[in-house]
């Protein structure tokens, strides 16, 4: 069974950095993209940043203070997030579809979620 588990996230001031990581375990053949999404209470889940093989993407919203990233060799995600802005708070969840056998379907599968939380 696959499982994708996030740590990082807490609490920060204004201005201030975290760092986010997710890790895929499980029967793995292929993952093509990792990605970043955030929620707020009341809204919809938004895609903000994502990684697939030489490119990566971002929302205008965070580009150039979020940077994602991928250790392959690990099924790892990461996400270092600089520049905190107090509307960056949100439930950060990682997402990833899954290949679990050779030339078998994609599946898509989300982390636990975990709290960012901007405030001074």
């Amino acid at each position: 069974q696959v499982q994708l588990v996030e740590s990082g996230g807490g609490s920060v001031e204004p201005g201030g950095s975290l760092r986010l990581s997710c890790t895929a375990s499980g029967s793995i053949v292929a993952i093509p993209v990792m990605a970043w999404y955030r929620q707020t209470p009341g809204k919809q889940r938004e895609l903000f940043a994502s990684a697939r093989s030489g490119s990566t993407n971002y929302a205008d919203s965070v580009k150039g203070r979020f940077t994602i990233s991928r250790d392959n060799a690990k099924n790892t995600v990461y996400l270092q997030m600089n520049n905190l802005k107090p509307e960056d708070t949100a439930v950060y969840y990682c997402y990833a579809p899954i290949q679990t056998r050779i030339l078998g379907p994609v599946t898509s599968y989300w982390g636990q979620g975990t709290q960012v939380t901007v405030s001074s």
